[in-house]
């Protein structure tokens, strides 16, 4: 009998199972092959073990299958974390336990007022409690969850509102005016010019902290709120491919789609973000980016999880967020990369002091090196992520590595500028030819375009089979992105697709010589399209903005010339007072390819050196790209 411990080495002198010659080997397992595809083996033994009949027949139940949703989060948080502050806006504090039982409260009251499973809801609200609150209750009432861009005009809300069909709409009092119009178009829009089948139910949010008395019709939130049932558990999920929220992009290079989620994909996104962010228990998270962008990256619900505490504030200013930042001592922000200009560009009677580590996470067009220096020199720790409206936010991110933070400041800030890798629950992330569909080479050099696949991706468009066929391509999500992997496996986007620049046979990144432009100490922000070339087909046109008037074009051609190649150096350079933006703050290239062609080649002289005034914008405060 064997006594425990076995020795470590058998006592036999030599092997039980002696060495086979390769030769004798490889002919032993191609006899074992043969033998198990063979008639005999299947004569011999049943096609399934008992075993695995059995593993067949264990059967899904509601107690060891449960549909997931980030649903789930705000119910063990006001458990968990009954008594631990949730909200903050102004003077208004809550509890998890009391914003719970408001979520219940209102969508109790949805439910009172006819709203069933895949009726939209629609909102059009700031960084407010009450939007907050809607990412749950919504939801819990089997609806659908469309937070509209705030940014967006009378005529475009109206678009949304028609297609979603929503059923019940919110405005906050400060955009009454403009949800007017927008109802108004909307009725003129329908095909009988009645408001009978189009027109949804309006409900004014009015301000928590000091009310307004602002109304638009005769429902106001709190009164839902008031009216509702606390003990309200919400309505049963049965699968967790219901929809649970509907985005729409912001058109770009297309007219807007309405991107619709599923529970299962706000879920496995959220548990991926707060992982890969490494977001502690009692994170305190500033509301910096809209929480109309992909639901705030899905950090709406990830907060709950994490049971951390939301810092809500209407306007994203400077002064706002630094305020904000020193008050309530935040951990965590996202925003993109020109909010990071507001912060640097603040005056000194906007900033507070910053006295602990505030982690940031940012998207959308790729933030320049320099850029990433300067918030790190003032305090702020950056992690690059990367996604889109399709991906249910972000899908990269740059994770970080311990080794790099012994390099040089400069070497760490390109490394953090690239946008990473797959978030943990996307299945696979690759960078491929568009045409052959095949990999390219992990060089850093070889250019293709971005595509995704994993349970994050959307279901799909919105009354759009089409649109929705063609983002889905041999089973991968086209981004339309294009990109290079590194040979350490991290990818960094170039371009848009429909932005790379071909100039004599060679492909221009846009965004390469954006970057370069953004060192130049005198320069707020760049912009590089293609505009005609009589000798190489297209060339780039840079359009910039200073920080303050007195740099010259021949001076931003003299800098290019010693930081980049040749074939690269812009052609003309526009000086411009903004750059147009839509309304989550993407560039509008589309705009300024417009521009570009009309304007003339710059080889070496400034001989057109006119300011070229872009349509007026809205100052930009708070935005958001990914």
């Amino acid at each position: 009998m064997a006594h425990w411990p076995l020795p470590l080495s058998p006592p036999h002198p030599t092997p039980l199972y002696p060495t086979l010659p390769s030769q004798c080997f490889h002919q032993t397992c191609i006899y074992t092959l043969s033998f198990f595809s063979s008639p005999s083996y299947s004569k011999t033994f049943p096609s399934k073990s008992q075993t695995e009949v059995i593993m067949d027949r264990l059967a899904k139940c509601p107690a060891n299958y449960v549909p997931l949703t980030p649903l789930t989060f705000i119910k063990r948080a006001s458990m968990v974390y009954a008594n631990r502050t949730s909200v903050i806006y102004a003077g208004v504090r809550f509890t998890w336990r009391q914003t719970y039982e408001r979520c219940c409260r209102l969508a109790y009251s949805l439910r009172s007022l006819n709203v069933v499973k895949n009726d939209v809801v629609s909102v059009l609200a700031p960084n407010v409690p009450a939007l907050y609150e809607m990412h749950f209750a919504v939801p819990m009432a089997g609806a659908v969850l469309n937070a509209i861009n705030t940014r967006l005009d009378a005529k475009n809300i109206a678009t949304i509102l028609l297609h979603s069909e929503a059923k019940v709409f919110f405005i906050d009092y400060q955009y009454v005016p403009l949800a007017s119009d927008a109802l108004r178009m909307l009725v003129a829009g329908s095909k009988d010019g009645s408001a009978q089948n189009v027109m949804p139910l309006v409900i004014v949010i009015d301000d928590i902290d000091k009310p307004t008395g602002v109304r638009l019709g005769n429902l106001e939130y709190e009164q839902l709120i008031h009216h509702g049932n606390p003990g309200y558990p919400g309505e049963d999920l049965e699968e967790e491919w219901d929809a649970i929220a509907l985005n729409y992009t912001s058109g770009t290079t297309s007219a807007p789609k309405g991107v619709v989620y599923s529970h299962r994909g706000a879920f496995l996104s959220t548990m991926s973000l707060i992982q890969g962010w490494e977001m502690g228990t009692e994170s305190v998270y500033l509301w910096s980016l809209p929480m109309f962008h992909c639901n705030g990256w899905t950090f709406t619900w990830g907060v709950a999880a994490r049971g951390g505490t939301n810092v809500c504030i209407r306007n994203t200013t400077a002064e706002e967020m630094y305020k904000s930042i020193s008050k309530h001592k935040v951990t965590h922000m996202c925003c993109a990369p020109i909010v990071f200009n507001i912060l640097l560009e603040a005056k000194p009677h906007e900033r507070y002091e910053i006295k602990s580590k505030v982690n940031i996470l940012t998207g959308g067009a790729p933030p320049p090196a320099p850029l990433l220096e300067k918030m790190e020199n003032l305090g702020f720790h950056i992690m690059h992520a990367y996604g889109l409206t399709e991906a249910t936010g972000p899908a990269l991110v740059c994770e970080w590595q311990t080794k790099w933070n012994q390099l040089p400041q400069e070497q760490r800030a390109r490394l953090k500028a690239r946008q990473g890798v797959g978030i943990l629950t996307l299945a696979d992330v690759d960078v491929k030819n568009k045409d052959t569909m095949e990999s390219v080479p992990h060089d850093g050099m070889t250019m293709g375009e971005i595509v995704l696949r994993g349970s994050s991706i959307m279901k799909g468009y919105l009354k759009d089979e089409k649109a929705t066929a063609k983002a889905f391509k041999n089973g991968w999500f086209l981004t339309g992105d294009v990109g290079v992997i590194h040979p350490d496996g991290y990818l960094e986007i170039k371009d848009r697709s429909k932005d790379v620049i071909i100039s004599g046979g060679e492909n221009i990144s846009s965004v390469e010589i954006e970057s370069i432009l953004f060192k130049h100490p005198a320069i707020l922000e760049a912009a590089v399209v293609a505009m005609p070339h009589p000798r190489w087909g297209e060339s780039p046109c840079a359009f910039v903005v200073l920080k303050k008037a007195g740099t010259t074009e021949l001076e931003i051609f003299a800098y290019c010339r010693k930081k980049m190649s040749k074939f690269m150096v812009p052609k003309k350079v526009e000086f411009v007072k903004e750059l147009p933006k839509t309304g989550t703050g993407k560039v509008q290239k589309v705009e300024l390819r417009k521009i570009a062609q009309t304007l003339q080649i710059s080889e070496n002289t400034s001989t057109n050196n006119s300011r070229y005034e872009l349509h007026d914008q809205d100052k930009l405060l708070a935005i958001s790209r990914l």
